[in-house]
């Protein structure tokens, strides 16, 4: 349909005909019809963008064809026109779901600003949309260029998200693959950025450093436990920034946002290392020296993070603070809904920390599922699959019994993940980790330009499990694969979302404090 074409009835058409013609010449096709039935007619035979509906005719009213026509066609926009300005007519008008009423008479410039904001609409937003865009394309490459610190990074990064978000809203097409190269060179200077930077991360004091996984409790929650607050720490593993930003409007209906804050992710982006990390406020390497009974080497039998709730009373002692909590894993829908049922025997402790695993389980599941992978195909069906969990799932219902009580709701995740799509031959031999984004072994043989290696784990707070050990992570979308079954095993991972190495969708991840709108 190259025209956009516009169903006009109307009893007295023939009266109307100078604003047909006025509309012909700004480029639409107009179709008219006197009656309801002539105009059911129309809307079986005939592709339509819009249709003008007079709400006063012989015979078939405008209202009463209403529920005719949505029935043929559910997603055209209709607008009635009417005469009478008598408050039940248009609420009932509303109520059948018309996109907007005009009262007669009408002029030609109100018909044109009508059909402008139901069907132009869109493409005007797709239009300053693309063109806004275009003109901060330039900046956003000078940013990443001029870049000397985390905080332009965290900027950076922020600003491609918001942009990645407009061009999904707007539908704008051709410009995904200018975004996709775009992110990825910030990637690269992300990468090198931190490899440059990393190793003093660790070793320097918190105050000159980003915040990393081991800093969270001591910046943002024993301040807000300190000043008497009841906190609720909810913990997703999995969970980007882009994704926060997705769900946001979940949040906003019943939560006022008090702080946005981003933290680093330590390496590897795994959550055995980020996530105990965060709930001990140690590195893993401290983990490992001061609490054995409690780590696993990568290559080591048994869950790597059983043991959060036994680390958690450790930082709490190390800071010599007495504050009380509970301490909840969710893993499936039913054990969401019974905390749900239940959240108010947990928030008769200082702090209460719910841990959800549903993101993690779908990034492993889109590599695993093929009807999965499908309906994540890229990073807008992921945030969608993230938004519509967030929407259904008893979290929403745990999060509106919350928005009632006297708390300050942390939203926050160990680690981000990333779609890789360039693979990276590495060797080693069968005691090296499987991850795909990092290696943790004793034989690894690489190219050092495809990756940061550290031979030295303890520089960088990383454990080892053998003298001889060494850390290799992947940067940019790149994945880690043996040259053995190499065909076969990057087919099956490209365009999987994974985690454990470099990049901005990994290690920069959101922290949000929240307090209840009531």
């Amino acid at each position: 349909m190259n025209k956009i074409r516009i169903l006009w009835t109307d009893d007295e058409i023939d009266i109307l005909r100078p604003h047909i013609i006025f509309l012909e010449e700004k480029g639409y096709e107009i179709l008219t019809a006197s009656n309801a039935e002539d105009a059911v007619s129309i809307v079986e035979e005939e592709e339509l963008s819009l249709i003008f509906l007079d709400e006063n005719m012989p015979g078939k009213t405008g209202l009463e064809v209403l529920p005719e026509i949505k029935q043929i066609v559910p997603h055209v926009p209709i607008v009635m026109i009417t005469k009478s300005e008598e408050e039940n007519i248009m609420e009932e008008a509303i109520g059948a779901q018309i996109d907007d009423y005009l009262i007669k008479p009408v002029n030609p410039n109100q018909i044109l600003l009508t059909i402008k904001k139901l069907i132009d609409h869109k493409k005007l937003i797709s239009d300053k949309t693309l063109a806004g865009y275009q003109s901060g394309f330039g900046e956003i490459s000078g940013m990443i260029n001029s870049a000397r610190d985390h905080n332009d990074w965290v900027q950076i990064y922020k600003t491609l998200v918001f942009w990645d978000m407009e061009l999904e809203k707007s539908e704008t097409a051709g410009m995904d693959e200018v975004l996709r190269m775009q992110k990825m060179d910030a990637n690269q200077g992300f990468s090198k950025f931190v490899k440059r930077n990393y190793e003093n991360w660790v070793q320097t004091e918190e105050d000159s450093r980003p915040v990393l996984s081991p800093d969270l409790f001591k910046k943002w929650v024993f301040p807000l436990l300190e000043k008497g607050e009841k906190v609720v720490f909810m913990l997703i593993d999995n969970f980007r920034i882009d994704q926060w930003k997705m769900v946001l409007p979940l949040f906003k209906d019943h939560f006022r946002i008090e702080n946005e804050e981003t933290f680093f992710s330590i390496l590897p982006t795994a959550t055995q290392y980020a996530r105990n990390a965060i709930f001990s406020g140690i590195m893993p390497l401290d983990i490992q020296r001061k609490y054995p009974e409690y780590w696993f080497y990568d290559e080591e039998e048994g869950g790597k993070n059983q043991f959060e709730h036994e680390l958690f009373e450790k930082q709490l002692k190390k800071e010599g603070k007495n504050f009380t909590f509970n301490y909840e894993k969710v893993n499936n829908a039913d054990a969401s809904k019974k905390l749900t049922e239940n959240i108010s025997n947990y928030l008769n402790k200082d702090l209460t920390i719910l841990v959800y695993n549903f993101v993690d389980m779908l990034s492993h599941a889109r590599t695993e599922s093929k009807m999965v992978k499908e309906l994540a195909g890229d990073e807008s069906a992921y945030r969608s699959i993230t938004y519509s969990w967030f929407r259904h799932s008893a979290i929403m219902d745990l999060l509106k019994i919350l928005a009632q009580k006297k708390v300050k709701l942390i939203l926050t995740t160990d680690h981000g993940t990333i779609r890789v799509n360039h693979p990276v031959k590495v060797i080693g031999d069968r005691f090296t980790s499987t991850n795909l984004r990092y290696k943790t072994g004793k034989n690894l043989d690489y190219n050092p330009k495809d990756v940061f290696g550290v031979t030295s784990p303890e520089k960088i707070g990383l454990p080892k499990s053998n003298i001889s050990s060494s850390f290799i992570f992947a940067t940019n979308d790149d994945y880690l694969v043996y040259p053995k079954n190499y065909n076969y095993f990057v087919r099956y991972y490209k365009n999987t979302f994974q985690h454990g190495g470099i990049s901005m969708q990994e290690m920069m991840t959101p922290f949000i404090i929240m307090s209840s709108r009531s």
